[in-house]
């Protein structure tokens, strides 16, 4: 494909038409307001990789698995460390980076996770803070070319309209001595009015003359003017079109760098999760359980069935039912006046001695 360039796209038949140069100017402006655009989204950004750290920091703060025990307590701390100290170290961020002695304070493992998030939320407020500062200096550099131009197409019109007016006047005075030699042919009777013809024709020559002479003084002036502006308008094309190459260059490699880091952020929290995959790997159920049997075990013999107790003979009876006895023949009932076996006494509602009331 043909490299295209301003310097060839952006002119007009009118001398003091200045689209072409408005239309590079507005092109440029744009570019300026996306730049804009672009930082702020990657201060906006910033401030919700932020924000996710302080609620991790709400999160650390709840408890998860506490009472947890062994192997899965583990793995459950694990977890919330993962997850929670990056949070932390938004808060000491600053101390840290004045003191320059984080390793000293915590492992490298788990720095390397607790960064993860505060790094990407620092890188993208410098890429922020680079193209503000890319997009002020183009704002520098434009800004003389444009002073210069604007001078530069005030002379030219104010030039190009002193040329229309002498051309103007130029021609009025050429019709003038034309209408004055006319009646100078006309009138031959009068010697006086002849003599006053003759003058008032050769003043008309003289100002046709004068007025030719400065409409050409008029044109060879803005000649000049034309000239430097097509000179200086090219090259502010050529530096317009290089700072549009660069902002669109720039603005791509921005773009392509956050998405870097939004890509290495990825493949850090999946690190990071392995970390605690492999701590769940390493979490064994059986183990858990024995542990906990081990630690809190109160004993391996059950307690003793509940029998029942009779209230009058003092004898216990078992709560469980006795066995089963296969099925025979019932003999008859026995006769509660007789003692046979030693027990005491008992009453019977027929006896006429019966009483509830013991005395």
């Amino acid at each position: 494909m043909k490299n295209l360039h301003f310097k060839d796209f952006f002119w007009s038949s009118d001398l003091t038409c200045m689209g072409g140069y408005d239309a590079i100017l507005q092109y440029l402006s744009d570019g300026r307001r996306i730049c804009k655009e672009v930082e702020e989204f990657l201060k906006a950004r910033a401030s919700i990789e932020e924000k996710y750290a302080k609620d991790l920091l709400g999160l650390s703060k709840k408890v998860c698995g506490h009472n947890e025990m062994n192997t899965l307590k583990r793995s459950l701390d694990m977890f919330k460390l993962r997850k929670s100290v990056a949070a932390i170290f938004l808060f000491i961020s600053c101390f840290l980076r004045e003191l320059q002695f984080k390793s000293r304070f915590y492992p490298s493992e788990t720095e390397n996770v607790s960064l993860s998030h505060l790094q990407l939320a620092q890188s993208m407020r410098e890429e922020a803070k680079k193209l503000e500062e890319f997009r002020e200096r183009q704002k520098e550099a434009r800004k003389k070319t444009e002073q210069q131009m604007d001078v530069l197409h005030k002379h030219k019109s104010s030039q190009f309209k002193k040329t229309v007016d002498s051309k103007r006047t130029y021609e009025q005075k050429c019709r003038d001595k034309e209408e004055a030699e006319q009646n100078l042919n006309r009138n031959t009777n009068s010697a006086r009015l002849m003599e006053k013809l003759c003058t008032k024709a050769q003043q008309a020559k003289f100002n046709a003359e004068e007025a030719e002479r400065l409409y050409r003084q008029n044109v060879t002036s803005l000649a000049k003017v034309r000239d430097e502006w097509m000179r200086e308008h090219v090259n502010a094309c050529e530096l317009f079109e290089k700072q549009a190459v660069e902002r669109i260059s720039y603005l791509r490699n921005t773009v392509w760098t956050h998405l870097n880091q939004l890509s290495q952020e990825c493949v850090s929290s999946d690190e990071m999760n392995e970390e605690v995959r492999k701590s769940l790997e390493q979490c064994d159920v059986q183990e858990d359980i024995a542990y906990f049997i081990n630690l809190r075990q109160t004993g391996d013999k059950p307690p003793a069935p509940v029998v029942y107790e009779n209230f009058y003979s003092g004898q216990k009876t078992p709560t469980v039912p006795p066995p089963r006895i296969p099925p025979h023949r019932r003999g008859p009932l026995p006769d509660p006046t007789v003692n046979t076996s030693g027990e005491a006494v008992y009453s019977t509602v027929q006896d006429a001695g019966y009483s509830v009331i013991q005395f």
